[in-house]
């Protein structure tokens, strides 16, 4: 089995809500909703079917987003050490191995064998987007761009996979427009007499191999990810579903990127004739259109876990920091940005987006970066925290935690791959103490009962009044 990704939110019952903000807005939503009284009606949130309204138990429960008040991460007590590792241990999780950690002091509260190497999934994302959020910023966008070089022009990818070929681009974070880009090309064609032209496409923006190191061949095809390529249009698949996971990626996403550019210039009144892989280095430019910001992209790869953009900010990053683009480059560049912020230990990866099983990192390495996310002193750090998904209601955990103390209070990030569970983030506790986790299962023989099995120790953590 491979990486789940999230799935497009729809709202059914009482209340509806077009997704088109920031998650950190959402939650804020979910909030309200869920502290209004016992009387107010039943409110249902589904992914694509339905799920069960949740338990009032959870109702009074307040989801801390950390960095909005960080004098907060401390307003309760720090739970005993070992009443905590007494309850977690009594649930049978010899296989299991993590840590829970205080965000306000980095104290160890539990442990069991958090320094043992383990293969993370998708909690690889965490890392990944903290280096991202570190080393390009929160406001940082990526370009795609047309250039003229003589009577042709040049389609540059800025490996921007969310770039869409939808007509009206929609839902959050909105991508930047192969329409909108064909517009302004046009406009601009037609200034300079050019009715016809070739579009010929460059693709260097990124380098190196297009398949992870380690990386399964069933990935591709059944839509977990497309190979990787510095020109892509929705995510590199056959039809625009760029959150779903399911949808076969295209044969070669460049050539279809750029046969989708084609058609909407036709359009707008200019013949494209068929090009070819080109360098766009000396061009003329004649239009270009934006990602979203950096900060959205990385909200969306931690709700949806989605590997494209994990691996594109992976090799960004590599860029922002002189390195070469490729799965390589873009493994050391992560590691560098760790050290300077002084969490890469316990920390080793090959790829972006956890796919490969050769990524290697402890529960505590894992924990301490998503400490160092919630503490506040880089507050940029803190999209990757507010992007995670809220148990039981958003993202890879909407349909998880169902009548748990931990719906609605646990904030992590999902990971599975074959005989592989993991789930990391932060927890309120019932005294209000601000913790992080990390705990990783490298012998899920069955994945829907080790993902229980994960969620119970998260909410364990919450109910424990320790």
């Amino acid at each position: 089995m491979t990486h789940h990704r999230e799935w497009t939110w729809k709202r059914g019952g009482v209340v509806q809500v077009t997704v088109d903000r920031p998650v950190a807005v959402v939650t804020l939503f979910l909030l309200q909703v869920f502290t209004v009284g016992a009387g107010a009606g039943v409110v249902k949130i589904t992914p694509e079917r339905e799920l069960s309204p949740q338990p009032a138990a959870v109702a009074h429960r307040q989801i801390v987003v950390p960095g909005e008040n960080t004098q907060g991460t401390a307003s309760g007590p720090i739970p005993a050490q070992a009443t905590l590792t007494a309850k977690l241990n009594g649930l049978g999780t010899a296989k299991v191995t993590g840590v829970v950690l205080d965000a306000a002091t980095g104290r160890t509260l539990y442990d069991r064998g958090s320094g043992t190497p383990a293969v993370p999934a998708s909690t690889t994302k965490i890392i990944t987007s903290t280096a991202a959020m570190a080393a390009l910023g929160s406001d940082a966008r990526l370009t795609t761009k047309v250039v003229r070089k003589g009577n042709r022009i040049v389609l540059v990818g800025g490996g921007d996979p969310t770039l869409t070929s939808k007509a009206v681009p929609t839902g959050y974070p909105r991508p930047a427009s192969l329409a909108d880009l064909a517009k302004k090309t046009a406009a601009a064609l037609k200034t300079a007499g050019l009715k016809s032209v070739p579009v010929d496409y460059d693709t260097s923006v990124f380098q190196g191999s297009r398949l992870g190191p380690g990386w399964k061949p069933n990935y591709v095809p059944e839509g977990s990810v497309a190979p990787v390529a510095g020109l892509m249009a929705d995510n590199g698949r056959v039809t625009p579903n760029p959150c779903e996971g399911t949808v076969e990626a295209s044969p070669d996403g460049p050539t279809a990127a750029a046969t989708a550019f084609g058609k909407w210039l036709k359009r707008y009144g200019v013949t494209p004739v068929k090009g070819r892989a080109a360098s766009g280095s000396g061009g003329t430019p004649l239009a270009d259109v934006q990602s979203p910001p950096v900060s959205a992209l990385v909200e969306h790869v931690m709700q949806c876990s989605d590997n494209d953009v994990a691996e594109a900010l992976a090799r960004h990053v590599a860029i922002k920091k002189g390195l070469p683009p490729t799965f390589e480059g873009g493994a050391q560049a992560v590691r560098q940005v760790l050290q300077s912020l002084g969490v890469a230990e316990g920390v080793a990866t090959v790829d972006g987006s956890g796919l490969s099983p050769r990524n290697r990192i402890t529960p505590l390495g894992l924990a301490r970066v998503v400490a160092l996310d919630a503490a506040g002193k880089r507050p940029e750090l803190r999209t990757v925290i507010s992007g995670m998904p809220v148990a039981g209601f958003s993202g890879t955990l909407t349909e998880r935690f169902t009548g748990t103390t931990g719906a609605g209070v646990v904030r992590a990030k999902t990971g599975t791959l074959s005989k592989v569970a993991t789930l990391a983030g932060i927890i309120t506790d019932r005294d209000g103490r601000l913790l992080t986790f990390a705990f990783m299962d490298n012998d899920a023989v069955d994945l829907g009962a080790s993902r229980l099995i994960l969620d119970g120790l998260a909410s364990s953590v919450v109910s424990c009044g320790c």
